[in-house]
């Protein structure tokens, strides 16, 4: 062996390594988006599907994890879901409290 020369061909057709890169779970942009949009516009309308559909392709890629690559989309739109969520009903109860109390002052 010689030091200019190219390393050995590989005698099964593939450039090297165990197999193909894993492919993208198939759900991981769907929960990226709702997560996003779970924070600047829809609440719990897109935050609610965010983390029940991130909870299970995080379960599916945790079952398999050399099939799929995109895991951090995924935890990604699951977390934005979840914050997403969490302002939603801390804003529904503010606006509660705040209608109660304008609906005293009014009654007064």
């Amino acid at each position: 062996m010689s030091y200019g020369a190219p390393p050995p061909s590989n005698p099964y057709g593939s450039p090297g390594g165990y197999g193909g890169a894993p492919q993208d779970h198939p759900k991981g942009t769907t929960v990226l988006i709702l997560g996003i949009l779970s924070l600047v516009c829809c609440g719990l309308f897109t935050g609610i599907p965010a983390i029940v559909m991130g909870k299970k392709a995080l379960e599916e890629i945790d079952r398999a994890p050399q099939s799929y690559g995109n895991r951090g989309n995924i935890k990604a739109g699951y977390i934005c879901g979840i914050v997403g969520t969490a302002l939603s009903v801390v804003g529904i109860v503010l606006n509660i409290i705040l209608l109660a109390a304008g609906a005293g002052l009014a009654g007064s």
